[in-house]
């Protein structure tokens, strides 16, 4: 993996947003989901009331590994792998430790594979799934992965999923509560 360490900023919220891992602008940008897929997903954010910078202030950001795990030799970014995602795992339970969320948003197949088992996208993203995590329970909203190389999102049934899973976001009382900042 390649440094450095990619976190959001230190927030206390009832919510956290796990992605996969950074890409390869972030690094350098010094926050995640700062280049395109970000300005996807904060948009989905807008829709349901909070812009990017609402969202960055108001809303615990991680992710399954911290550092960019390098290309693709096929294209895009590389999943990070097993061992990798073990020798980051502990951020991420120490983060679910101190927060105790009551809202986790895991954005992508592999974040979503931490809390979930996945086998198509379309069986897990659109509802909300209460469970336990890192010892704690929780409620789970998934999202898709924002990335302009996929389609999922922007074709059916994700398309639709997408937009139940955002309603379904808005609908919480932790979202509820970081409206109201």
């Amino acid at each position: 993996m390649i440094r450095p360490v990619v976190s959001g900023q230190p927030v206390l919220s009832p919510i956290l947003l796990i992605g996969q891992a950074p890409g390869d602008k972030e690094g350098a940008l010094g926050r995640p989901f700062a280049w395109t897929a970000g300005k996807t997903m904060f948009k989905w954010f807008a829709q349901i009331g909070l812009d990017e910078a609402s969202f960055r202030e108001r809303v615990y950001m991680a992710a399954v590994c911290r550092c960019f795990p390098g290309k693709n030799p096929k294209g895009g970014d590389r999943v990070p792998n097993a061992q990798e995602i073990e020798q980051c795992a502990a951020w991420l339970q120490a983060e679910v430790e101190l927060l105790q969320p009551k809202l986790i948003i895991p954005v992508g197949k592999l974040a979503i594979q931490q809390m979930l088992p996945v086998d198509k996208l379309s069986d897990v993203i659109g509802g909300l799934h209460r469970l336990q995590f890192q010892g704690h329970d929780t409620d789970v909203i998934p999202l898709p992965h924002p990335s302009g190389a996929s389609t999922w999102h922007r074709t059916e049934p994700g398309a639709s999923l997408l937009e139940a899973a955002l309603a379904t976001i808005q609908e919480h009382a932790a979202w509820r509560q970081v409206l109201v900042g």
